[in-house]
């Protein structure tokens, strides 16, 4: 029997695309020393102090694997090796719920994603993804994958209506809850010449329908779950690291491991801006504000970055508080959001929920 899949819409979108020193010697006299020696100092004191957050919140003390925040920042989810999977009501700072995929003692929980809602979250170790529901903890299903077979990343849609796994062979599994319904992307398979096809980013529509991809393949792709239809991809001169959606249907963006950034029209496809970076430059996390005017990001080297969707240009900075045990300090940034006031959030390796004033 033919199961049964609804139709949705996404803010009207319509596609017509087919499937798929040179040194120089100097000699300075005294006074020419002293000058520069003077200018050094002035502009060392004139550089910007770093800013801290406003409000940091510890959630978990050591070990954290991962972690995610909501759309609006209300809720956060960090999995550490020693309490499993603890989601915090991050407005009374208080935690709501622990979860665990087996033993929390020994938990390897490495991927979390919320629904755009905040009404579900989805998590997943190398083999097994688990889908759970916020307004009392509970567990809605477990998936196994196939022998060899790893999750690469997760996303799940609003109302928790639909899954979507990533796989180290390249393959995109999209589930439909409530039919059980599978459809199987295999778009970033194509390239024989890939060293790998490893997976490495994927993003969900809140209705569900369009997602995503990003992979080794130097390819991301913004495809249709309905009939697996390809409507735009882009090339990069590496393999693509972060991809991420507008929740609203206008933008989407996507960051290979080098210096290629870009935020596209997600009904033309076509290039609106590309992040102005200085120097290489990689993303652990990306969203866009609800306005449509920034995106924010991080990255595995503390950095979080508000740019101007429509110049690319960067907005504001800051660095996440880092590990006073790690050499050098550092943290790894999981996840950004606004707040619904319009605040940067942030969490990070080191178990902190951060607010930052821009």
């Amino acid at each position: 029997m033919a199961a049964k899949v609804c139709c949705y819409s996404y803010k009207g979108l319509t596609f017509n695309r087919g499937l798929y020193y040179r040194f120089v010697q100097m000699t300075l006299t005294h006074p020419v020393k002293y000058l520069c020696i003077f200018l050094c100092i002035w502009l060392v004191s004139c550089t910007e102090v770093q800013k801290k957050p406003e409000i940091s919140q510890s959630v978990t003390a050591e070990g954290t694997v991962t972690a995610a925040l909501s759309d609006t920042s209300a809720l956060a989810a960090f999995s550490s090796t020693t309490s499993g999977i603890v989601v915090q009501d991050v407005t009374k700072g208080a935690p709501l719920f622990r979860l665990s995929h087996q033993d929390p003692v020994t938990n390897l929980v490495t991927l979390l994603n919320f629904s755009s809602d905040g009404q579900f979250l989805v998590s997943a170790d190398l083999r097994h993804v688990g889908l759970w529901q916020l307004s009392d903890g509970k567990n809605l299903g477990f998936w196994s994958m196939q022998e060899g077979i790893t999750v690469r990343d997760i996303a799940v849609s609003a109302q928790g209506k639909h899954i979507v796994i990533a796989q180290n062979d390249g393959k995109i599994q999209h589930i439909t809850l409530k039919t059980g319904r599978r459809l199987e992307f295999l778009g970033h398979t194509r390239d024989v010449n890939a060293v790998d096809h490893n997976v490495n980013s994927v993003a969900i529509s809140p209705n569900g329908r369009y997602v995503l991809s990003g992979g080794n393949d130097y390819k991301s792709y913004l495809w249709d779950s309905e009939t697996g239809q390809v409507l735009h991809s882009f090339t990069h001169p590496s393999r693509v690291i972060k991809v991420a959606l507008d929740n609203q249907g206008r933008f989407l963006f996507s960051a290979d491991s080098r210096k290629q950034a870009e935020i596209y029209d997600v009904r033309t496809g076509n290039k609106i801006s590309q992040l102005q970076i200085e120097r290489s430059m990689s993303f652990s996390a990306a969203r866009f504000s609800d306005d449509g005017k920034w995106l924010i990001t991080g990255s595995p080297a503390q950095q979080v970055v508000i740019w101007d969707v429509a110049t690319g240009k960067r907005v504001h900075e800051w660095l996440v508080t880092p590990n006073p045990n790690s050499r050098p300090a550092n943290a790894l940034v999981y996840d950004v959001a606004f707040s619904t006031q319009g605040q940067p959030v942030t969490v990070s390796s080191v178990g902190l929920v951060e607010l930052w004033k821009p």
